[in-house]
């Protein structure tokens, strides 16, 4: 490709792009889900959370499934004025093997998260693992789907985990699948610091 047609397709690509953000004039707080085998969708959030951040932003982060973890990110975040959050005190699921438990403490969880939907000063709402609770009966999809459509109209939502529901594929605005290609973990790697942990 010579350099006079490379600049025409570049010029076409740039026409393109100009107009459809020139079309793209509606404002209004979206929903991020984020599904998926492969790895990098809190990971995802998270970067989505800095960007909050960045803007001053307030932020609301519910962590479902995973628990209060000793890890950089929830090491960071409880240092910044402008994020607060919910852990679900069991952690993993499979460590508890309490179903009944495990329910009583996502509808914990869940109140304070819906508490976020609720909040106008609140900018962003991260519902990390979210898609778990759905699968594993733990919460109502409707309750969680009314929450979700009855936000502010300015609140932006990001959800996260794998095997996503129909309903919240149907109700998120941008949806992005994370494939599983290779893991580190399987190479019988242990999760490493400042990548994993």
């Amino acid at each position: 490709m010579s350099s006079d047609q490379y600049k025409q397709r570049m010029q076409r690509k740039k026409d393109h792009i100009d107009s459809r953000i020139e079309e793209a004039n509606i404002d209004k707080g979206i929903i991020v889900l984020l599904t998926g085998n492969g790895k990098g969708k809190s990971s995802s959030a998270l970067g989505m959370i800095c960007r909050a951040l960045g803007y001053d932003m307030k932020v609301g982060i519910a962590k479902f499934l995973k628990g209060e973890q000793d890890t950089g990110e929830d090491t960071f975040l409880a240092k910044q004025p402008n994020v607060q959050t919910v852990f679900m005190k069991t952690g993993f699921t499979w460590d508890t093997q309490d179903k009944e438990y495990d329910t009583v403490m996502a509808l914990e969880t869940w109140s304070e998260a819906a508490q976020y939907l609720t909040d106008e000063s609140i900018d962003l709402v991260v519902l990390d693992e979210l898609t778990y609770m759905i699968s594993y009966k733990y919460l109502d999809e409707q309750i969680i789907l009314d929450a979700l459509n009855n936000r502010p109209k300015n609140q932006h939502v990001v959800i996260t985990g794998r095997a996503a529901s129909e309903g919240l594929i149907d109700v998120a605005d941008t949806v992005s699948e994370v494939k599983d290609i290779k893991h580190a973990f399987r190479a019988n790697i242990k999760a490493q610091k400042g990548i994993d942990l």
